[in-house]
């Protein structure tokens, strides 16, 4: 296996038996398979909430901050006055905010915490849902950029090349140039890392757009309204709340992205392309 030392962690050796499900084949065969690593990451807030995610055991920094910041929890890097993983339990991450920070429990306070209240019910949903800000509009790309995104992937991906089960997400400029990118058996973890990479590198992610080896749920979408992503590019497909939270808060929303095509579902403009009504 050539893989760095970094995602030693991540990869968990198990014996296991592959027999043959055709009406006449070999028998029954003992081998070792590499599977992802999946842990419960405790990101404790003081005076807040302790948020319990289960993720993959790499970039658990970068993936704590992109949660708070996608959660709406922070607003940037400035608002941190402590980030450490514990010395005791290395699965825990202790955040201090800074004083003045305003906390979740503040009336007004413009937060949404999708991946950890899911206990709330419809009208309180829609209520969170509505508070979700609308992005700038300020990005455009060549569509054959799309392709160049989707041929990176498979380029980067040492976590899935390893042992499968791993979801990739990379964050691209108006460029096309690759910013940020991170592997997570979740999907909103994945994002959520790539967007605290960014961060931790000093880089802004308004204007940006997003690639996702998944589909396109609502909590993906939420996640880069709150981080400014303005078009997402999924290989898979898309939900209905995905579709509808995309429209609101003006995403342009690709799914279905191959070499070949895509199928855009909502604010096509970002798009140029000259052999279609794209961007017009």
């Amino acid at each position: 296996m050539n893989i760095t030392d970094k995602y030693l962690t991540a990869i968990k050796t198990v014996r296991a038996r592959r027999i043959s499900t055709a009406d006449s084949g070999p028998s029954p065969k003992e081998e070792e398979v590499n599977v992802i690593v999946e842990i419960p990451l405790l990101i404790d807030v003081e005076g807040i909430e302790q948020y319990t995610i289960l993720c993959t055991p790499i970039d658990k920094l970068p993936m704590a901050v992109g949660f708070l910041f996608s959660e709406g929890v922070i607003d940037s890097l400035d608002d941190l006055s402590l980030m450490k993983e514990c010395q005791d339990d290395p699965n825990v991450v202790r955040v201090k905010l800074k004083r003045g920070v305003p906390r979740i429990m503040d009336p007004g306070r413009n937060l949404v915490i999708l991946s950890s209240c899911g206990a709330c019910g419809t009208e309180e949903f829609s209520k969170k849902l509505e508070t979700l800000p609308k992005v700038g509009d300020t990005l455009r790309i060549k569509h054959t950029m799309l392709r160049s995104a989707i041929k990176s992937i498979s380029k980067d991906q040492p976590l899935f090349d390893a042992c499968g089960g791993a979801h990739w997400v990379g964050i691209f400029d108006g460029n096309g140039k690759k910013l940020a990118s991170a592997e997570d058996t979740g999907r909103h973890n994945a994002l959520d890392k790539a967007i605290g990479k960014c961060l931790f590198a000093g880089v802004s992610t308004a204007g940006c757009w997003a690639v996702l080896s998944g589909r396109v749920s609502l909590e993906m979408v939420s996640k880069c309204t709150r981080a400014g992503i303005e078009l997402i590019a999924a290989i898979s497909a898309p939900t209905s709340l995905a579709v509808e939270t995309a429209e609101r808060c003006g995403i342009t929303l690709c799914a279905f992205v191959r070499e070949t095509r895509a199928t855009v579902f909502t604010h096509q403009r970002r798009i140029l392309c000259n052999k279609c009504y794209i961007g017009c």
